[in-house]
């Protein structure tokens, strides 16, 4: 149970990167951005070709950040240059993505099983370290399942999360990053202030997949394969992260948004883990499984707010009544 969970947490924080990403188009731009769902893939793919054809893992995943960058330039020029609608770029660029990460791979699936990645020569640097030894000490320690493999994954994951997540609040708190939030609030008024909206969009949505395509690049590494269709649903999870973050931590500031994302993301692949525990339900109802998630996340507050107000309502009828009788 715990070597599942540990992996659940392991995963989390990856996908919580592609979670901000998410984040920026949806929360901050109010960009509807499907571009994700390819550009997911594509961070995978760019990163398994170059391994293979023997570029260091580092820099192949460096060059997955920068094809999710492109991916997302486009899909903004599409809409503010090419005035397509923003839900339709992101579906026109999603498209000719899956025909672009086929073309990249040559074949649907590329496997990284026989190749170094960054993920091995992270545990290779670790192994002498003692750390392992003495986390999996203090496990036992307190009776808890050893887990056999290394630590080293899940640390160097957080801390990579948290320092995109601290670049995107340093970002959004910028005079950029201030007139893009804005653009999401009203586009209208900034476009009146003279600022160039189009290519804040541009630069916007291109951040948010260079966000995405570096989660692939890093989920095809730890799973060992990169898919062409790895990024069915993405969207999906994206938001439910969000969601999830949202309804438990709030978002009274940026910093705290961004930490509700990651910890949504983390949340999420627990709650996916411990449900296809449940003997009734298959690994092939994940996508049945993150729906009813979302619809969950999304229904809840609204019932919990909506009974908050009949209790506000009750007490202040109350005390009309009890002012009226003490009146009388």
């Amino acid at each position: 149970m715990f070597i599942s969970l540990f992996g659940a947490v392991e995963s989390g924080f990856i996908y919580a990167i592609m979670a901000l990403g998410v984040y920026l188009t949806f929360r901050v731009l109010d960009f509807p951005d499907l571009t994700v769902e390819g550009s997911f893939v594509t961070g995978a793919s760019v990163a398994a070709f170059s391994i293979v054809q023997g570029i260091p893992p580092i820099v192949a995943t460096v060059l997955a950040l920068f094809a999710g960058f492109i991916a997302g330039c486009i899909t903004g020029l599409l809409h503010t240059k090419g005035k397509i609608n923003s839900l339709l770029s992101g579906i026109l660029m999603m498209t000719a993505l899956y025909s672009i990460n086929l073309r990249i791979m040559d074949q649907p699936t590329l496997s990284l099983l026989n190749e170094t990645t960054i993920f091995d020569q992270l545990k290779a640097a670790w192994a002498n370290t003692g750390i392992d030894a003495a986390l999996n000490g203090l496990l036992g320690a307190v009776g808890l399942e050893k887990f056999p493999a290394t630590w080293s994954i899940l640390i160097v994951m957080v801390i990579v999360a948290f320092i995109i997540k601290f670049l995107t609040d340093y970002y959004l708190k910028t005079e950029v990053g201030l007139a893009t939030r804005a653009i999401g609030d009203n586009k209208k008024m900034i476009r009146s202030l003279s600022a160039n909206t189009d290519n804040l969009i541009i630069v916007g949505v291109g951040i948010s997949n260079s966000f995405v395509a570096l989660a692939g690049a890093l989920i095809a590494q730890l799973g060992g394969f990169s898919d062409v269709n790895m990024g069915l649903g993405l969207i999906v999870i994206g938001l439910a992260s969000i969601i999830i973050g949202e309804a438990l931590f709030g978002t009274k500031t940026v910093v705290r948004a961004t930490l509700a994302v990651i910890l949504g993301a983390v949340i999420y692949r627990i709650i996916v883990t411990l449900a296809l525990r449940v003997d009734f339900l298959e690994t092939g109802d994940m996508k049945l499984i993150t729906a009813v998630i979302v619809v969950i996340a999304l229904v809840t507050p609204k019932i919990v707010q909506g009974r908050r107000e009949k209790m506000r309502r009750a007490q202040k009828r109350q005390q009309l009544k009890a002012g009226g009788e003490g009146r009388a």
